[in-house]
């Protein structure tokens, strides 16, 4: 480490610096705003943390043990047997398999047991890149999602003509299939053991509670909808009457269930409508980001929020949070409250409405904005929704589904079907239920399939130290998971689990449709499936094709049952299966009861416990694309830190240091309930006073390579009757420091308009007010003669309204193109090798600032300032206006980077793609060249996209059309915020946004004339709040 003495951020001096600007000012983090001499240096160097090739704390071997999952061989396009089964690809199946052009096959990515759509691209049987399923409800392409009931629609190089959205975490799981450091083979009280001693094993102790009727046997698992598993889960407890089956996953939506209970005496599931509100409400829910519809509520929301072909009409979203989120920073107005605040806004807003509650009396700031939202809600009835997050109790929940019925937005925003979950419990007391019963004996065999309880059970439950007893006293306990985890350690028997690229199965959606999971590969290493183990357990050995095919013909009958399979495999989802809606009568009165109940708030520290952005609840903590991604808003890398406000931080003296290899932060003790956790803090503009926001997933111990010994683990203060916020809490400056690697001052075009952003009511006015800044009525004048771009001109436009952050692009190009990570202190220097990134700026004071995004992928300029100054021509331009990189020309002078002002070129100082590992040789895109070191890299308009669709264009005798090439980066967006295309095709989409009044270019006073622009963007704020 730099052990150079850096000097603290002065929070004081950078208050009175942004309360004396004037007109409207953008700042990316407190650095640039303090305007330290050390942030200076590193403004005038541009890359001063990447002079040195390696650092002094950094050896060749702990690099390359790093690397993990993430690195991939050069170039090898290896392959494994494909499935015995007969799986059915997105086209027409060819008589022989053609190498090189890929296939295109529908199956299903499950979070929490809610499936996402997939269409996964496949190489002679080895699958490499994860898209979205446009026929699938949670992920909607473009237009939305495409009725299953359409014929197939298919590009002429065989690629699907509608690609659905997906999220950053679906992106990344084809790097676990990968992962080296998954479990390979049975593992017994620590050591290697063989299928038939665990077979022989099983069935010896299934006869045992046979004897008894399953009175010692326990099965738990994560939330479960599968329909065929539960099957299988409800046979095995009839076989075994005394069994019992739990449940619990740590994100569990208990409050929602709860809620739901309240206000209508029974558990609903409820879907949320955001393509038809006009007025939103939030209040602490990031709806946007997590949760199982969340890229489809993403899509819906941001239909609306287009303003484009003369369209002036936008819907608006106001946000009440005790932690900044993605939605919040998506917001019109954000209103940051501790937790407890939030109950007495509900209150008071239900109040508003016209409900029968009494409500406390608010700060004056509060009760405005719960006066100007209930006029604005009231004013669009039926039209409007109010949400809530899993942290608020149910009886916030309850509130908020009287609030709705009252606005008449039941059964129009608002849609209420029977749970999703094939047995829908309160998973925290399911899990009690099954500590009590250990804790007194009860339970001789424990099967666990999947999850992670030793390390994510509420630390009051001391479930790893009754499953360490259990097993200790001859308990036959057994854990099912693609690692050897935390749990795993402490079981007699550990089995692999199977991919679910590498296994059939079935999985439901947040509305009910079932896809069923169609492997693309035959399993890397012997393993088992849920549904797998589930039938070893009723004494059968069938393979998961078997069983899932069984349950489905059953339900689907034999009568062209081969024709409804094949469909359903083809289409990626079986039609009908969704949930109809479900007439539900509100219980006014239960409510109004329970909203007596709302506590008041709290005095003193609280804290949040959030799962974190991007590993998620702990799962993710292995797959490195996932830790090098940085965390949207904080851009934080490798690490979880600990979410505090400026004003709390100026209050306990705590500091973040700027310059030097990484943000060198303070640490503190957090102590709660006689636990005590430390965690670096992160001064975080937007964040409640007095309250501190932790990150779940981290401090993991047997995680693997990538991820064991990173971070705290949050776990360690999340209790069962406080899973998601607490009071009471105490915080002490320990004096120690730890360096953690952000992003948000890398690559940096400071000084310079950038951020285009106004008032939809001054778009009504003057639509080319808000680029006035930018814009340049006639061309720049040039010494170069004028060149044509005739035939294809690619170009690309990113709509800054519909830019939410979610950092899905960043994964997308990462899969698409090769891109390696660099672990945690080449991401200190500024080496991150993401070809897109989404810088964020923030407008206003620390407390509550505005958040703008702004993604940033190769601008393919006209007059690239990086082609001349390359010495041996390794840039250059294409002759559809691509510019290229010509990699075994390149001798990494580094002059383009240095010369490009975007800040967009990525250079090779190791040779980060560098595997040991053989499984590793089956990650790479064939269509990608793997770089080297010494090599420079960048966007390149996933060129290798371009050109399959020129071949097939070529060979039908036309050109290529609009829509049928579609980058990496725009097939992943969930808003649609990126759209590229011909610009010389008038008719492409690409080319009339290019002509709309809010159309503008970055650094356009440079004369680089980019072919990748924006669309300024344009709020929707309430006058009645505007500065609020």
């Amino acid at each position: 480490m730099d052990n150079k003495q850096h000097q603290p951020l002065n929070l004081e001096e950078i208050r009175k610096r942004l309360a004396q600007a004037r007109g409207q000012q953008y700042w990316r983090s407190l650095e640039e705003i303090a305007e330290s001499e050390e942030f200076q240096q590193i403004l005038e160097k541009e890359f001063p943390r990447q002079s040195s090739p390696l650092g002094a704390f950094l050896h060749r071997r702990q690099f390359l043990k790093l690397m993990g999952a993430s690195l991939a061989l050069a170039g090898l396009t290896s392959c494994r047997p494909l499935s015995m089964r007969k799986i059915v690809p997105q086209v027409q199946q060819p008589e022989e398999m053609i190498p090189g052009k890929p296939l295109y096959f529908a199956s299903a990515f499950s979070i929490g047991g809610y499936a996402r759509g997939v269409l996964v691209e496949s190489h002679e049987g080895r699958p490499t890149k994860i898209e979205g399923n446009a026929k699938h409800p949670a992920s909607p392409g473009p237009g939305g999602v495409v009725n299953p009931q359409a014929p197939a629609q298919l590009n002429p190089d065989g690629t699907p003509k509608h690609i659905g959205a997906t999220d950053a975490f679906t992106q990344a799981s084809i790097l676990t299939l990968y992962d080296p450091d998954r479990s390979q083979s049975p593992m017994y009280q620590g050591q290697l053991s063989a299928w038939t001693d665990f077979n022989a094993a099983l069935a010896a102790e299934m006869a045992k509670q046979a004897a008894v009727r399953g009175a010692g046997l326990r099965i738990l698992t994560e939330n479960v909808t599968s329909p065929t598993l539960a099957a299988l889960i409800q046979e095995l407890l009839k076989k075994y009457p005394q069994a019992k089956w739990h449940q619990y996953e740590p994100t569990h939506n208990d409050n929602a269930l709860e809620g739901a209970k309240i206000a209508f005496g029974t558990p609903v599931n409820t879907i949320y409508r955001f393509d038809r509100a006009d007025v939103i409400l939030s209040l602490d829910g990031d709806f946007l980001y997590s949760g199982p519809a969340s890229v489809r509520y993403a899509h819906d929301y941001a239909t609306r929020r287009q303003v484009r072909y003369g369209t002036t009409q936008m819907n608006r979203l106001y946000v009440v949070e005790s932690t900044p989120t993605v939605t919040g920073s998506a917001a019109d107005h954000r209103l940051p409250l501790r937790p407890s605040q939030i109950g007495a806004f509900a209150l008071a807003l239900a109040k508003a409405v016209g409900l029968p509650v009494s409500a406390p009396q608010l700060p004056a700031e509060q009760q405005r904005w719960v006066d100007a939202v209930a006029r604005d809600l009231q004013a669009h009835r039926s039209r409007c929704v109010v949400v809530v997050g899993e942290s608020q109790p149910p009886e916030i929940h309850a509130l908020v589904h009287a609030i709705n019925h009252a606005l008449g937005n039941a059964g129009q925003t608002v849609v209420y079907t029977q749970p999703v979950e094939a047995n829908p419990v309160n998973h925290t007391e399911s899990l009690r239920d099954l500590v009590q019963d250990m804790a007194a004996g009860k339970v001789e065999t424990l099967i666990i399939l999947g999850g992670n309880p030793a390390y994510n059970a509420p630390a009051d439950m001391e479930f790893a130290r009754l499953l360490k007893e259990l097993t200790q006293r001859n308990g036959f306990t057994v854990h099912l998971s693609q690692y050897e985890d935390e749990t795993s350690a402490l079981c007699l028997w550990h089995i692999p689990e199977s991919h679910y690229l590498e296994t059939w199965g079935d999985s439901r959606a947040f509305d009910g449709t079932v896809s069923i999971v169609q492997p693309l590969i035959e399993p890397l290493y012997p393993s088992r499936s849920a549904i797998e183990l589930v039938d070893n357990l009723l004494g059968r050995q069938r393979n998961s094709y078997d069983i899932v095919q069984a349950y489905w013909s059953k339900q689907l009958g034999t009568a062209n049952f081969q024709k409804a399979w094949r469909k359903a495999l083809h289409d990626g989802v079986i039609a009908g299966t969704a949930l109809p809606p479900r007439p539900v009568k509100m219980r006014l009165d239960a409510v109004a009861s329970a909203a007596q109940k709302v506590s008041a708030p709290a005095e003193g520290l609280e804290i949040v416990l959030a799962p974190d952005p991007t590993v998620w609840d702990g799962r993710f903590a292995n797959n490195g694309w996932l830790q090098e991604l940085p965390k949207p808003l904080s851009h934080l890398t490798w690490d979880n830190a600990a979410f505090v406000s400026p004003a709390t931080a100026q209050k306990m003296g705590l500091q973040m240091d700027t310059g030097g290899l990484a943000n060198i932060v303070d640490v503190v003790e957090l102590r709660y309930r006689g636990e005590k956790l430390r965690a670096p803090v992160w001064i975080m503009p937007g964040q409640p006073d007095d309250c501190v926001t932790l990150f779940l997933g981290y401090g993991r111990t047997r995680a693997g390579k990538v991820g064991t010994g990173i971070g705290y683990n949050a776990y360690k203060v999340r209790f069962s009757d406080a899973l998601w916020t607490a009071s009471g809490v105490t915080l002490v400056k320990t004096g120690e420091r730890y360096p953690l690697a952000s992003t948000q001052q890398h690559h940096s075009m400071h000084g310079r308009d950038l951020v285009h952003v106004g008032t939809l009511d001054e778009f009504r006015k003057d639509p080319k007010h808000l680029v006035k800044a930018a814009a340049h009525e006639e061309p720049l004048p040039t010494m170069y003669p004028e060149h044509t771009w005739e035939g294809n001109a690619w170009a690309m436009v990113i709509d800054t309204s519909l830019c939410i952050g979610c950092n899905a692009c960043v994964t997308a190009c990462q899969a698409e193109n090769n891109i390696p990570i660099v672990g945690k202190e080449q991401v200190a220097r500024g080496r991150e090798m993401h070809w897109i990134r989404i810088d964020r700026y923030y407008e206003g004071g620390l407390d509550n600032p505005s958040t703008h995004l702004l993604p940033v992928p190769c601008m393919q300029c006209a007059n690239a300032p990086c082609e001349p100054v390359c010495p041996v021509g390794a840039t250059n331009h294409s002759e559809e206006g691509l510019n290229q990189m010509v990699y075994n020309r390149c001798v990494g002078t580094r002059y383009c980077s240095n010369n490009c002002p975007y800040k967009v070129r990525r250079f090779n100082f190791l040779k980060y793609n560098d595997p040991k590992e053989p499984v590793l040789q089956l990650l790479n895109n064939p269509d990608v060249t793997v770089r080297g070191r010494g090599v420079m890299e960048k966007c390149t308009y996933c060129v290798q996209r371009i050109n399959a669709a020129r071949i097939e264009a070529k060979k039908l005798g036309r050109e290529i059309q609009d829509g049928e090439v579609i980058t990496a980066c725009q097939a992943a967006c969930p808003t649609h915020a990126i759209i590229f295309g011909n610009m010389n095709d008038r008719q492409s989409l690409v080319a009339q946004l290019k002509q709309e009044p809010h159309h503008y270019g970055l650094l356009e006073e440079l004369n680089t004339r980019p072919r990748t622009t924006y669309l300024a963007k344009v709020r929707n704020p309430n006058p009645e709040l505007e500065g609020a």
